[in-house]
């Protein structure tokens, strides 16, 4: 049974880290949009979307962590 523990925590941390991925991709894309649209509001864009990917890190980091404490659940 600690095989397929290990296994479905290696399987939930991948999907929590391909999630993270597709998110701060998907937010650098509209950013660099909205900064090719709007030049001047670049300061802007860069701050909310530093903050946006340390959310969207954190949220993995917290999904990572319950996949491996998961692991250890008997």
């Amino acid at each position: 049974m600690g095989n397929l523990a290990h296994l479905s925590a290696g399987i939930g941390a991948g999907l929590a880290l391909i999630g993270a991925g597709l998110g701060i991709g998907k937010l650098a894309a509209a950013a660099l949009e909205a900064a090719g649209r709007q030049p001047e509001a670049f300061g802007k864009l860069q701050t909310m979307m530093i903050i946006a990917a340390a959310l969207i890190e954190g949220a993995a980091f917290f999904a990572l962590f319950i996949c491996f404490s998961l692991m250890g659940v008997k």
